[in-house]
């Protein structure tokens, strides 16, 4: 009896870890049943959980201004300060001044939120099944208490970012790359932390579209900035520029996730502010010399001259090869590496930053190969850290680590599809 015993349980391991690592039929009802799950958590975050305050009265004064007639970025102030995120941002709460009888439900704005974030995780577990991430990382992308009181506790404007940003990457792994370049931009316009993955979004549509249909593309995209910023161009442009796109704030020590550990002294100082612009720069090209570029399978200045004459640096016979290796893995695996190394070097972080990263790091530590006891270990560190509130030096030095690690780790991973395509000719298609 004793070693019939033993066997259903060696079956059902066995059973546990094929389902688990997507070797079995019921594989695929993981993220549906974790779905919904998920669903009925945030219906009882709601329920039980008092909503807080933070900056949803700011955004309703500032959008009672705007729908008042008023057009300045510079004049228009909430009570946490001025304007300071682009105008689909101004559209989008809009919306919702609107829906929410001028901000004063909140419960209707938490449900809409609630929706807003389950739509988010329904297209982050679609990319996820495409990019053909095993069943066992799925539960990572729902035990997050920070993101949950993010979304439905919070209510911020890094939410509509955050779904954006992923409709994008959906649309790209779909090869839809006019729509992704849309949903990308309306994304940026609610928020320009978008700008930290834009360098990525360019390659991508290079080596998947091709020379002269990425330019239509990033045509496309600057001129929705355009389009959604004419009301407030032509009253002030130079009063959005500096608003919506302010490169230059002023951050408070009291508030950083992320740099606690090294003082406020250091924290506010020009050199520490220009050693992270340095260290991302450098890091973000080692990621494209040596990770992004590697499909097109050509040394770096056979890249970039042709571009700079305005040529593609792809023959005709080419393009088609590269676009081939443009996978819903490796649009993943650049869009949210390209996320990380903006996060790691960001001269501050703020607890709604979470949006950005808490869906990233599962993927990204399963793609660097490492262990899943390593995975759920820097992931349970990386959550612990973005609950401790106000942050701690300790709390604030794991945030950075567990960035780190999760950049050096993909570092070190072995690249795929990065051969040099056979009999290359040098003929190259003009813009």
């Amino acid at each position: 009896m004793a070693g019939k015993d033993s066997g259903l349980v060696s079956q059902a391991v066995r059973l546990a870890f094929d389902v688990a690592n997507g070797r079995n039929a019921l594989s695929k009802l993981v993220p549906p049943c974790l779905f919904l799950l998920d669903a009925v958590l945030c219906a009882l975050v709601i329920w039980k959980i008092p909503y807080t305050e933070i900056d949803w009265k700011a955004y309703m004064e500032q959008v009672a201004q705007f729908v008042s007639g008023e057009h300045d970025y510079t004049a228009i102030k909430g009570g946490t300060g001025p304007l300071v995120y682009p105008a689909a941002h101004v559209y989008t709460y809009t919306a919702l001044y609107y829906l929410t009888d001028e901000g004063k439900n909140i419960f209707l704005a938490q449900q809409i939120f609630a929706g807003l974030y389950m739509a988010t995780l329904a297209l982050v577990m679609i990319c996820y099944w495409r990019a053909k991430v095993p069943p066992y990382v799925f539960p990572l992308l729902i035990l997050s208490k920070r993101l949950h009181s993010v979304f439905i506790l919070r209510c911020f404007n890094d939410c509509f970012a955050t779904f954006f940003l992923w409709l994008a990457i959906f649309l790209f792994q779909r090869r839809d790359w006019t729509a992704a370049s849309i949903a990308y931009s309306w994304g940026l316009g609610i928020k320009m932390s978008l700008l930290l993955v834009l360098p990525a979004v360019g390659i991508v549509l290079l080596l998947g579209r091709g020379f002269s249909d990425s330019l239509k593309c990033a045509m496309i995209m600057l001129n929705i900035q355009i389009a959604i910023a004419t009301p407030f161009l032509q009253e002030n442009a130079s009063g959005y520029a500096s608003k919506a796109f302010e490169l230059t704030r002023q951050f408070f020590f009291k508030w950083t996730v992320n740099w606690r550990f090294v003082g406020e002294e250091v924290f506010l100082s020009r050199p520490f502010s220009l050693i992270l612009l340095g260290m991302h720069a450098l890091v973000l090209t080692g990621f494209i010399v040596n990770k992004w570029l590697k499909p097109a399978g050509k040394p770096l200045s056979a890249i970039v001259i042709p571009i700079l004459q305005l040529s593609s640096p792809f023959s005709p016979r080419e393009e088609p090869m590269v676009a081939s290796r443009v996978t819903p893995e490796y649009v993943m695996t650049t869009i949210l590496s390209a996320n990380v190394i903006g996060l790691l070097f960001a001269r501050t972080l703020h607890y709604q930053f979470y949006s950005y990263l808490a869906w990233s790091t599962p993927y990204l530590l399963w793609r660097s190969g490492a262990h899943p006891i390593i995975q759920y270990v820097l992931w349970a560190l990386q959550e612990w850290a973005w609950n401790v509130f106000p942050s701690t030096p300790i709390s604030s030095c794991v945030v950075v680590g567990v960035l780190a690690s999760t950049v050096a780790l993909l570092a070190i991973q072995k690249d795929e599809n990065a051969a040099p395509f056979p009999d290359s000719t040098p003929d190259r298609k003009d813009a």
